[in-house]
């Protein structure tokens, strides 16, 4: 069974002062990554879809995160590349993305950073539902994956259309990751699967929210979801079957609201690891559910960021 990495969907949340991370740390001049690294072994960086990350700030990450020496980033490529400028009011298309050649010099800069220090586990390239399986965009899709070949690919699509055996062949020919994702099935929607078409697995586990994911004035709300013991057992035997096939395997939890993919992070690393795992205490405080997988770390001090006696 390949090695398999848990851990969450970005770190930098205002909300995860006091839940995630120990009230005041952060301004005590502890950077969040520091933290995180003590109970995570990767993250996925979201800042890197919202425009191309800095290269100064990619080496920066990979100093905090020096506690961890078997932590791997992964990163989201830049939506110029996978949504249309205009995706909240038209459909993203083929026709419809509109990336430029300073688009892609700022995104390798970035991504190069990470990968010059090896730190760059997967690239992931995140398309939203209105992204179909059609001739266009199978044609745009290819030549994309051929623009980014150096780098370690994934490619997360929602809508069921893209759910078929020709589909899982494409991806495997080109060396590419498919994203297995668990989010609310409406219409047709891409349900959960165990997918392998390369070296890479990746899960992503968007939460359950049914009722706010399209309907909420505030995207933060749809992640507003914690996963039930019941869900994450069902989520662990479809990561084992993957991790059977992999030979990395990347699990992130996107229900970022309150620090939610923290506490069901935690959940899933005791579960899959088949034994109890250190948790912030401040999160256990917060989700007592956590208090049957997981020991509070003791030693941590804020103020410095030093901890007595680092993770197994």
């Amino acid at each position: 069974m390949g090695k398999i990495r848990i851990g969450t969907a970005g770190w930098s949340y205002k909300d995860w002062e006091g839940i995630f991370y120990p009230p005041g740390m952060q301004h005590n001049k502890t950077h969040p990554l520091e933290y995180l690294a003590r109970f995570f072994d990767t993250t996925e960086i979201n800042t890197s879809f919202y425009g191309p990350l800095k290269p100064e700030l990619a080496k920066l990450w990979c100093r905090r995160i020096a506690v961890n020496p078997r932590f791997l980033f992964t990163a989201k490529l830049y939506r110029a590349f996978t949504h249309s400028p205009l995706a909240v009011m038209e459909p993203t298309s083929a026709a419809t993305i509109r990336p430029t050649d300073e688009d892609e010099r700022l995104t390798r800069e970035g991504l190069d950073a990470l990968a010059n220090e090896g730190r760059l586990g997967a690239l992931l390239i995140q398309f939203p539902v209105s992204f179909k399986n059609t001739s266009l965009n199978r044609e745009y899709l290819d030549r994309l994956l051929r623009q980014f070949i150096e780098y370690p690919r994934v490619v997360e699509v929602r809508d069921s259309s893209w759910n078929n055996p020709e589909t899982l062949a494409s991806f495997s020919q080109r060396d590419v990751g498919f994203c297995n994702i668990d989010q609310p099935v409406m219409g047709k929607s891409l349900g959960p699967t165990e997918y392998v078409t390369n070296a890479l697995g990746y899960v992503r586990l968007h939460g359950r929210n049914y009722e706010q994911w399209f309907d909420s004035d505030n995207r933060n709300d749809r992640y507003n979801y914690l996963y039930k013991e019941k869900e994450l057992e069902d989520w662990k035997q479809r990561i084992m079957n993957v991790a059977e096939k992999a030979q990395a395997t990347y699990v992130i939890t996107n229900n970022h609201f309150e620090s939610k993919a923290g506490a069901n992070a935690i959940e899933l690393k005791a579960m899959i690891g088949a034994k109890r795992v250190q948790a912030p205490p401040s999160l256990i405080q917060r989700y007592p559910e956590l208090r049957k997988f997981a020991d509070p770390l003791e030693d941590f001090d804020a103020s410095s960021g030093s901890q007595m006696t680092l993770l197994a």
